[in-house]
């Protein structure tokens, strides 16, 4: 996508300014004052909420919970309360007009300027070159600064502080400024200029993922605050640009994205504040919203809608995600798409929702600054989806939704769910995929797979002799077929070779009266197989098939049935699923080949 700009055309000549200014300050009373009642009132409220709350302290044994038992919650918790106090200050500030009394924004300013590093324990050292032995990596190296996600989301936030605040700011010390340029040089611009072999730039490593639009985003917008020298700073956005090619490059052409629609936030969303960050920048010069694939990016969240604030989820991605509303209707907007900016409005959500988890400064000012465009639509989720490349199929007849993924066993936010499937009645999940998990030192190791809601036996894939699925490039759905009304693959290579399966053809289906999957199992030796449904309500047996909230799963023939209940005490689960899930377990008798058929119907 920026190859043959950057080749063919200055960037250089399409700047504006140097630095830019990217939104109104506070001195612009015109600006600030202009704004709804109603966005006028949520900014006071935010503001409000943080008032007399204290700036947490960071400390040692905090960062070093993390290297000696894997609990990031003991420095991600105060460290993040810190920005959004911050951005909280900031904007009450700035919504009064009051710049004579900003303690409370320079103590944040200057607290985090005099952190170690802005890199959080669970990334000190994340393929870093240069790094010690992981025995020694219980502390950051101050001498040796690495750009994590959240190095680059402090650069943007402390940036775009000084920017709106700027003037206040200097009238009672110019050190302030000066101090954040300094650090945002050191930790963020300096490494990004200098430096190929963070693997997030895609020189020294091609498997990309959500780091690197999440932090070429916002090192791009820290650059465009402070940088004033014009031939650098098309340079550092040259180099942006370049690393997000290569981003685009991993990107299937269906626009899907194998971390889950939650993942899209910073995946494409993080993209999408890059082109809308360069558009800004250039005037509009530079405006890339005809591309194909790019289009496919960001209608990725609607393609996942189920209903309600439900979305399909798969790998690390949560049942109900935060989706970024704004963002989509900016998209909607800039696509000429007019379904996918009232499905943007439809979940836009209020300024809070922006500091809710990882403080998004940029995205709530451009929320603010971006006009209203009228109410909520009456919407429908899509009735039929394909993406070929992820091999999900979304089909939605009548009351029912059926959702089936082939995919492959691998990646960074992999379970092991190849040929799972979802089914809703009415917008409702009822047979339900789990998600994701309060991430701890095992998420992303050797330890993964030991966490229950990765591994197979609690997504709805059959167990088979006992063994199930496992991780693997070549553990994956072969033979996918896209069916009229729904979809028809070979599991096989995600068990075992030990297993002896020679083939477990799925088929799942949909239509106005129900879904039906169908299984057809080959194995080396005679076993025995047990088909699991992962339930979100508690399930009653009853004249051989199961009852469970407003379904009925009954299958062709007799078979043994098992409950088991998995109380939800993971608080991010919790979220989507209070209570308890329900794993229910139908189980054959050992055969060399198996043909196995349920029925999903209401009750």
């Amino acid at each position: 996508m920026f190859e043959e700009i950057i080749r063919n055309h200055s960037i250089r000549g399409m700047l504006d300014a140097c630095p830019v200014p990217l939104f109104p300050p506070a001195a612009d009373r015109a600006a600030w004052e202009g704004f709804s009642a109603q966005k006028r009132s949520a900014l006071c409220r935010l503001a409000e909420s943080w008032r007399g709350e204290a700036y947490p302290p960071l400390l040692a044994s905090q960062f070093m919970a993390f290297g000696r038992a894997g609990d990031r919650v003991r420095y991600e918790t105060p460290y993040f309360t810190r920005r959004r106090k911050l951005c909280a200050a900031v904007l009450g500030a700035c919504a009064t007009g009051d710049v004579g009394d900003l303690d409370d924004v320079i103590d944040g300013i200057w607290l985090i300027c005099e952190e170690s590093s802005w890199v959080i324990s669970a990334h000190n050292g994340s393929d870093h070159p240069g790094v010690p032995p992981a025995s020694e990596r219980l502390l950051p190296d101050v001498a040796n600064p690495y750009v994590d996600l959240f190095a680059a989301q402090t650069a943007m936030i402390l940036s775009l502080a000084c920017q709106l605040l700027g003037e206040g700011l200097d009238a009672l010390s110019p050190l302030v400024r000066r101090r954040v340029r300094l650090e945002v040089e050191r930790r963020v611009l300096h490494p990004f200029e200098t430096r190929d072999d963070f693997w997030w730039m895609g020189v020294v490593r091609k498997d990309l993922n959500n780091w690197t639009p999440w932090i070429v985003s916002n090192v791009m917008l820290a650059a465009c605050a402070w940088v004033d020298d014009r031939l650098r700073l098309a340079a550092l956005l040259e180099r942006g640009m370049a690393m997000l090619d290569r981003y685009l490059a991993i990107i299937p052409a269906d626009g899907s994205c194998d971390e889950g629609p939650g993942y899209w936030s910073m995946a494409g969303g993080a993209l999408l504040d890059g082109l809308a960050l360069l558009e800004r920048v250039t005037g509009g010069r530079l405006s890339l919203w005809n591309d194909e694939k790019l289009g496919n990016i960001l209608r990725f969240p609607m393609r996942m809608w189920l209903g309600g604030d439900w979305f399909v989820n798969y790998a690390d991605c949560d049942a109900r995600p935060d989706i970024p509303g704004e963002r989509l209707c900016f998209a909607g907007e800039k696509l000429g798409d007019a379904t996918l900016a009232a499905f943007g409005r439809r979940f836009r959500g209020d300024l809070e929702g922006h500091l809710a988890d990882t403080p998004q400064l940029w995205r709530l000012l451009s929320d603010l600054f971006h006009a209203d465009a009228g109410g909520a639509e009456a919407l429908a989720p899509p009735a039929d989806v394909w993406l070929p490349d992820l091999q999900l199929r979304t089909v939605r007849r009548g009351n029912y939704t059926l959702v089936c993924k082939g995919g492959v066993n691998e990646g960074g936010h992999n379970h092991n769910d190849c040929g799972s499937f979802m089914v809703c009645v009415g917008g409702a999940p009822q047979v339900v995929d789990a998600g994701n998990m309060t991430y701890t030192g095992k998420t992303f190791s050797s330890a993964r797979y030991t966490l229950w809601n990765t591994r197979s036996m609690y997504h709805s894939v059959p167990l088979i002799g006992g063994f199930e699925q496992v991780n693997g490039w070549e553990r994956k759905a072969r033979s996918v077929e896209r069916l009229p009304d729904g979809l028809r693959l070979d599991l096989a290579p995600a068990y075992p070779d030990a297993a002896g399966v020679r083939k477990c053809g799925r088929t799942a289906v949909c239509t106005e009266e129900g879904c039906r999957i169908e299984d057809v199992i080959r194995l080396d030796a005679p076993q025995a197989v047990t088909e699991v449904f992962l339930l979100r309500h508690k399930p009653e047996v009853r004249d051989g098939g199961v009852c469970a909230g407003s379904i009925r799963i009954t299958p062709d023939a007799p078979m043994m049935i098992e409950i088991e209940e998995i109380p939800v005490t993971d608080s991010r689960m919790q979220k989507s699923f209070p209570g308890s899930l329900w794993r229910v377990e139908f189980t054959t008798r050992e055969a060399k080949e198996h043909r196995l058929g349920f029925e999903i119907t209401e009750r």
